[in-house]
């Protein structure tokens, strides 16, 4: 059985690392670099680097930041924010990140998925997928440029086509439960674990260690993003492992 994998999610904005809720009333959190080190040294199997604004703005993920986190570390990063093109892609896997993530580019020219794939395998390129629950209730809709935008796109279908275009991973993010410590949002994360062939990771309202558990065992996500929760010192992600094994749940050592 795969094992499952806990991951720390840097939100950066303007150099500091920074939390809100349902994407707004952002915080500070710290300081990038030495928030990426104090995560790979507690035991973290990913970490996720995310520049929330760069698109908003128009403008490039730092890729100076991107070279500085990476030395830091000995495990999978992955960098999303800005990114519009193979050479976007390409110069931040040349920075040190080992994928990227893919939101509002990847919604604008599907073609960027295929095409990064056959450029950079699969595994390098993640979709990320924001999410929120219509008002009727009748299923998600993707928002994109860090949620201020609304798409046509449902969040299930798009998943299925992102898949089949080549992504090796979806970021699942459910908008509703963000930053809300109340837990993820289950239906969408397992209807989207059932209809894609790819991993999940499953992001967006962890607040405790049964919400992380739930999003694995009832959600059947591949893997937990969290930020809150470590950031602020509720949890570490040793606490997170040990009770995720003793749950039954496979986790790396």
């Amino acid at each position: 059985m795969l094992t499952r994998r806990i991951i720390p999610c840097l939100d950066v904005k303007d150099g500091r690392v920074v939390k809100g809720t349902s994407f707004l009333n952002l915080r500070d959190a710290g300081d990038p670099v030495e928030l990426a080190d104090f995560y790979y040294k507690g035991g973290a199997d990913e970490l996720v680097f995310l520049d929330i604004t760069a698109t908003p703005e128009g403008r490039d993920t730092t890729a100076e930041m991107v070279e500085r986190i990476s030395e830091k570390l000995f495990m999978p990063l992955t960098v999303g924010g800005g990114l519009r093109s193979i050479e976007d892609i390409q110069k931040l896997l040349r920075a040190g990140a080992d994928k990227v993530s893919l939101n509002t580019a990847a919604v604008k020219n599907p073609q960027l998925i295929s095409e990064g794939a056959a450029r950079f395998g699969s595994q390098c390129i993640v979709v990320a997928i924001d999410a929120r629950r219509r008002e009727n209730e009748a299923g998600w809709s993707v928002y994109v440029k860090s949620g201020q935008t609304l798409t046509e796109l449902d969040a299930i279908e798009w998943a299925k086509k992102a898949a089949e275009l080549g992504a090796g991973e979806i970021l699942l993010t459910s908008m509703d439960a963000d930053g809300h410590c109340c837990g993820y949002d289950i239906e969408l994360t397992r209807r989207i674990s059932k209809e894609v062939n790819i991993p999940v990771i499953a992001s967006g309202g962890a607040g405790s260690l049964e919400d992380l558990y739930a999003a694995l065992d009832e959600g059947g996500a591949d893997a937990v993003l969290a930020a809150s929760i470590f950031h602020y010192g509720k949890h570490s992600v040793a606490e997170v492992k040990d009770y995720l094994k003793q749950r039954g749940i496979p986790i790396r050592p």
